[in-house]
């Protein structure tokens, strides 16, 4: 498998895990996690397939996938990745390190719950909704030991 399969197969999970948390299409979901299964299983590499104009004939990949991994390997980026991942303010972005919160879960958190701060989060994690959401697999003890932490300066986030 060459990189750029690697890499595009990456960007299309991260588009999955994305529209997940921000509880999208559940079939386009599904689509971006089947054509990145289908892309690490690819054996020749992805300009090789581009070059004679038969992305589309790779199983999962229809024209719009096909136009995004065009997209990549024109210019290394594909912009509606670049606009899902919408940044995240610095002291939220850092939530991702705590332990039991994924990049996904945080920005759910922020964009879907409007959580903004340390002590929304802290309140979450004590009304046990937070364990409700799928993507949560952390220990809400040590996820409050963490905020804490945090939260006095015995930790900085990053």
């Amino acid at each position: 498998m060459s990189r750029s399969n690697e890499q595009v197969a990456e960007i299309f999970q991260r588009m999955a895990d994305l529209l997940h948390a921000k509880q999208t299409n559940p079939y386009r979901v599904r689509a971006y996690r089947r054509a990145a299964e289908t892309l690490v299983a690819l054996e020749e590499p992805l300009e090789a397939v581009a070059q004679r104009g038969a992305l589309e004939q790779i199983p999962g990949i229809g024209r719009e996938l096909a136009t995004k991994i065009q997209e990549f390997l024109r210019g290394g980026t594909i912009h509606s990745y670049e606009s899902l991942r919408r940044p995240l303010p610095p002291e939220v972005a850092g939530w991702s390190t705590l332990p039991g919160l994924s990049e996904p879960l945080v920005q759910h958190l922020y964009f879907k719950l409007g959580l903004r701060n340390l002590d929304d989060l802290a309140a979450l994690v004590r009304s046990h909704m937070l364990r409700t959401l799928p993507s949560f697999d952390g220990d809400e003890a040590a996820l409050l030991a963490a905020i804490e932490r945090h939260r006095t300066g015995d930790e900085r986030l990053p």
